[in-house]
Formats: C-alpha cells, structure tokens, sequence
C-alpha cells in the first residue's frame, strides 16, 4: 500500500482489537504513544532547521499563523493560543487559522476542511506577507483548506513549514521546512487523534517553544514573560524574581508594580536601574534579559569614574 494513506491503513496489528481485553487494548494504544514520541524524535532535525528559520523570520517583526482542519487544526490553534500567556507573544502578531472557524475548536463543521475558497479569503483578509511564518499542519497531508492556506503563504512570500504524518504528501513537498512525523497505521484506522494526533501536539511543542526561548522569552529556564493576567500569575512572577535575586517578597512586589509587570525589567531594577534604563537597555538586548543584563554590568564602572 502507497504510504500517502498510511494514517488512514487499517493494519494487521489491531484486527480483532474490539474483541480483546481492556488490558490489551491499553497496552497496544500505549505502544502507539511510544511510537509517537518516537516519530517526533526522529525529525528533530527538521524541527530544528524549521525552528532557526522561524526565529530568524519572527526577529524581523512578522507574524505567527497556524493553519490546519480537524484534529490537526485544534492541537495547531492550542499550540499558538498558549504562546500568549505563557511568552507574552503580542496577539496582533498571531494568526490562527481553523476551518470552520472559532465553532471548530469543539465540534465538527461539515465540509470545513474542504473550503479552498476559504483559505484565499483569510490569506487575504490578514493580508499574509513575505515577513510572516505560516504553520500547515495535516496528518494526511492533503487536507484541501490546509494546503490552500499553505500554498497562500507561499504564494505571498510567507515561510512556511508543513507537519505531516504521512511521506511524500503536497504538504511536505511545497512547504520550505517538511516535517515528517512517522506514526504509521493507528489501532483504530484513520483515527488520528491518537498517534498522529499526539506526534503533532509534541512537534508543535518543541517548535514554538525552542523559538520562543531563542527570541528571548524564556531565562534560566523560567518564563520570565509571561504575562501576570490573574492572583496565580502574580504569585508566579514575585516567585520568579525571589527565585532569581534573592530579593525580598516585598521588594520584588515594588519592583514589579514600578515596572507594571515586566519581570524582566522588574529585575534589572532590583539590579539597581531605574524604571526607564531598564526599559531601554531590554529594547538594546532586543528583549533577551541576559543581554540586558550583561549591558547594564558594562555601564557600571562608567558610571562610577563619572
């Protein structure tokens, strides 16, 4: 059998699969899981070439657009709702593109994956540009208004990259960056919520995050970005910066609150700058805080001999 329809194969493996023991079942839907993890592993290096291009792509001031259909388009539209709160990545600056729209995200919309039309409409409502990264993310890899939305992207300059669970598909072929997840038959034929689905919730992952920690959002493995919308996050932002200085509760609460929020600043602050210098050396790091930091050690000594 051609492996353009691997994902929707009915394999030898899980015949009779409704006849065996719960036990079984677990055990042979687990394997699956495995073997996701499995299949991302082995394309890290096209998660890491996919990744580098974005960062260099994002770092000119451009767009993040996620596109996809069905269970595909629900985990891309996931992966990119979370970048917000958790990097503060500014929501002008992405572009979630579900068929059938926001109704999607919790019920099928019939013929929504079909709508080629669609596609163009929303390329050219969001005006996608040479300075965007369009994500097209299909276990099939042929899904009509997935790859509409890619091949606009290409059509319009945008990167793009292309997730897949199956080889040598138009999504993988047209994409500048192909990301080829081999998950192979699924224990219940074309279900593909299950590996596939879990292949993409993990590349999706890595690739947004690895962009993020190399744009600068993330130092000493803490979301030093995130943005305190709520008590929790308030909490986590004070602990942070505890975490990181030494400070005191009370302190760090200062901090914050002279810097409305911004932990990064908030810590150059507690590092002895003023509000406005902490502002303005994070714009000179381009947002990366242990740049800004080592900028804010340079202009010590200088300061002192004045």
């Amino acid at each position: 059998m051609h492996m353009a329809t691997n994902t929707e194969r009915s394999s030898p493996r899980y015949t009779g699969i409704d006849s065996w023991q719960p036990s079984d079942i677990l055990d042979a839907m687990l394997e699956g899981q495995f073997a996701a993890v499995g299949a991302v592993h082995a394309a890290r290096p096209a998660l890491e070439r996919a990744a580098l291009a974005i960062e260099e792509q994002l770092a000119g001031g451009g767009r993040l657009i996620y596109a996809g259909a069905g269970t595909s388009g629900r985990l891309a539209v996931q992966d990119g709702a979370e970048l917000m709160p958790t990097f503060s990545w500014p929501r002008d600056r992405l572009i979630l593109l579900l068929a059938g729209g926001e109704a999607a995200m919790v019920r099928a919309v019939e013929g929504a994956e079909d709508e080629i039309e669609e596609a163009a409409r929303l390329a050219e409502h969001h005006r996608i540009g040479d300075k965007d990264v369009l994500i097209a993310v299909a276990a099939s890899g042929t899904t009509p208004f997935t790859l509409a939305c890619l091949r606009e992207g290409n059509d319009r300059g945008a990167l793009t990259v292309g997730i897949a669970n199956n080889r040598d598909t138009p999504i993988l072929g047209e994409a500048d960056h192909p990301v080829w997840l081999d998950t192979g038959a699924e224990p219940i034929a074309g279900s593909t919520r299950m590996k596939a689905g879990t292949a993409q919730r993990i590349a999706l992952t890595l690739l947004s995050t690895l962009v993020m920690i190399r744009l600068g959002h993330v130092y000493e493995g803490l979301m030093v970005d995130l943005q305190a919308v709520n008590a929790k996050l308030i909490k986590r932002s004070e602990g942070i910066l505890t975490q990181l200085t030494g400070r005191s509760r009370e302190a760090v609460h200062d901090a914050l609150a002279r810097t409305r929020g911004n932990v990064k600043a908030a810590l150059l602050v507690l590092e002895g700058c003023d509000p406005g210098e902490a502002a303005q050396l994070l714009d000179r790091a381009g947002g990366h805080l242990r740049a800004a930091k080592d900028l804010a050690r340079s202009q010590r000594p200088a300061k002192s001999r004045a």
